[in-house]
C-alpha cells in the first residue's frame, strides 16, 4: 500500500532540535553471508504496530518530545525483532546486537539500528553519546 498523504516538517527550529538530540554511533558493517530474511514472522498485527511506530516517531519530532521519540525508536526495534528476528540475531553476526541495543536503550531516551545487521545505532539523548556523531539536518 502506498502512502495517501505525505507530510513534511522543514522548519529550522525542528531541524535544530533533531541535530541536538539524534546521534549516530557506528557499530560494524554487515558480515559476509548475512541475510535478515532467514526467519520471517509476517504477522499483520506486528506490521501494523511497526507502522504505528513511524507515526509516533513523526509526531514526537513535531512536538520536540525527546521521551516520545525514544519510545518510538525502541518500539520500532521490538517490531523488527518480532517480524524479522535475524535483523539483530543471525549466525554470522559476531557482535551481540541485542545486548548492545538494550544497553543504549537503558542509558538513553531510545535507540534503534539504522538497518538490518547493525551498521549504525541511532541514539536519542539530551547530551553527548561517547563515540557517536551528531546529525546535520538540511531544511532546503
Amino acid at each position: 500500500m502506498f502512502p495517501v498523504h505525505i507530510e513534511s516538517v522543514t522548519d529550522r527550529r525542528t531541524a535544530g532540535w533533531l541535530e541536538r538530540v539524534l546521534q549516530v554511533l557506528p557499530v560494524e558493517p554487515r558480515p559476509e553471508g548475512y541475510s535478515p530474511l532467514g526467519e520471517q514472522n509476517l504477522d499483520s498485527r506486528w506490521i501494523a504496530r511497526l507502522g504505528q511506530t513511524g507515526e509516533d516517531c513523526f509526531e514526537a519530532i513535531r512536538r520536540h518530545d525527546l521521551a516520545a521519540l525514544g519510545r518510538s525508536l525502541n518500539a520500532c526495534m521490538v517490531c523488527w525483532e518480532k517480524i524479522l528476528p535475524h535483523t539483530v540475531a543471525h549466525p554470522t553476526l559476531k557482535l551481540d546486537l541485542k545486548k548492545l541495543l538494550r544497553a543504549y536503550q537503558r542509558q538513553y531516551a531510545g535507540a534503534m539500528y539504522s538497518g538490518c545487521g547493525g551498521g549504525y545505532l541511532l541514539v536519542v539523548a539530551e547530551g553527548r553519546v561517547p563515540g557517536a556523531f551528531q546529525v546535520q539536518v538540511r531544511t532546503d
